[in-house]
């Protein structure tokens, strides 16, 4: 006996318009988190703010929303359509059985209006919620704390030079939930205790947990620590991190401070205080002053997830651990006399010890999600670093200037590692 296929419900996704290239593979990696997948039906128009997505239930459309910070809101769609008429015509054709539930005489509701690259009068705003007056809304209007809230969406195109006098695509949906986009303001790096020359911003810390999947309880590990940017979104989605840095005075919060007007940093200026900040020091595991090229981990799946931001060298110098036998390349000391000695820790290694560490040390199935420099003139995809044991799920651009950029690539573990 098969069993039936899940009856699929037709949502509009409201994206942010930044970090175009990396919204697909944060709803991607989101929906296969909640159980659901990324099917080659959804009506998708990648650099458009607007897109349909087939998904199973309400229940997991909200699942999304609680964690992606490239989406604004979800909505049920009612209808759809390139001009006013289709419009009106994909909605006389919605089911009357699936509108019911939420027209209901006791209820209250009201209808807001958003348009992309347009801006309406009151008036016309007015004359399209006029105009719905087909539909079969019994409840009463209630504009401050309505029961359900319906939208319009209109989407004017991407040229801002050029508006078109009427839309090219119409919607109309109930409204289901908003996305998490007030975590980058409530975890900008601006108001943070403990930043450093590379703190990651906040968008772009949540994305690369989104990414990685991170979920309730698992163990995230960011090799490259710094000042614990990384640590913090994860802990935020309910995991317990940890890290290494080969930096002494970071990994204690000793020297100098990155802040403008600050010689020195403060005596509360560290990772745990950092996660103390947000309310997050209970999933902090801790952080060691460690050479990630060195192994210093027992053997074993240790690992959920690895997110990290590898020095490249365009703010933050590379460096591991050497012997005085090796070309030294300087000796550093903290205010409490700690030494070691550092050589050059060249660009190619640090990325293929990386990839080598996820594949020993990842669970199966657990993500490593890493920034990879790039001088764009010469990018091609082949010089993304591989490994056996590791699928490339996803490869991202953010542009850094007309000839460098860097990528946020995304990897998954698929194969069991074999120790030589």
């Amino acid at each position: 006996m098969e069993l039936a296929a899940p009856a699929f419900r037709r949502y509009l996704l409201l994206l942010a318009q930044e970090h175009l290239e990396f919204r697909l593979p944060e709803i991607s990696s989101l929906l296969s988190l909640c159980g659901g997948k990324f099917s080659g039906e959804q009506e998708i128009r990648v650099n458009s703010p607007f897109w349909i997505l087939n998904i199973p239930s309400e229940e997991m459309a909200r699942g999304l929303m609680k964690r992606t910070v490239c989406a604004k809101s979800i909505f049920e769609l009612w209808g759809h359509g390139r001009s006013e008429g289709e419009l009106y015509a994909s909605l006389k054709n919605y089911p009357v059985d699936k509108m019911l539930p939420y027209l209901q005489s006791d209820s209250t509701y009201k209808v807001h209006i958003h348009t992309f690259n347009k801006t309406l009068t009151q008036a016309q705003k007015i004359k399209k919620i006029d105009a719905l007056e087909f539909l079969p809304f019994k409840g009463k209007v209630n504009l401050k704390n309505p029961e359900h809230i319906f939208w319009i969406l209109e989407d004017y195109g991407m040229n801002p030079n050029n508006v078109p006098e009427e839309p090219f695509h119409l919607y109309f949906g109930r409204w289901i939930a908003d996305g998490q986009r007030e975590l980058i303001e409530s975890y900008s790096v601006k108001k943070r205790h403990f930043i450093g020359n590379t703190s990651m911003d906040a968008c772009l810390s949540f994305i690369m947990a989104n990414h990685g999947r991170v979920k309730p309880n698992d163990v995230v590990y960011d090799p490259f620590v710094g000042t614990g940017g990384l640590l913090i979104s994860s802990a935020h989605f309910g995991a317990y991190v940890c890290g290494t840095d080969i930096d002494y005075n970071t990994i204690h919060g000793l020297g100098k401070a990155s802040r403008k007007n600050q010689k020195w940093r403060g005596p509360d200026e560290n990772i745990r205080a950092n996660l103390r900040q947000y309310g997050l020091e209970k999933y902090y595991l801790d952080a060691l002053v460690a050479d990630s090229s060195r192994p210093i981990w027992r053997k074993g799946m240790l690992f959920d997830a690895i997110i990290t931001d590898p020095p490249y060298g365009i703010r933050e110098a590379t460096r591991r651990t050497g012997s005085q036998k090796e070309a030294v390349k300087s000796v550093e000391r903290s205010t409490e006399n700690h030494i070691f000695v550092s050589s050059n820790y060249h660009l190619s290694d640090i990325f293929f010890d990386l990839l080598k560490f996820a594949a020993e040390y990842l669970v199966m199935g657990g993500r490593l999600v890493y920034w990879l420099p790039i001088y764009r003139p010469e990018y091609t995809e082949e010089i993304i670093p591989r490994h056996p044991c590791l699928k490339l799920i996803s490869n991202c651009e953010q542009m850094l200037s007309s000839h460098t950029s860097r990528r946020l690539i995304t990897m998954e573990k698929v194969k069991e590692f074999k120790r030589l």
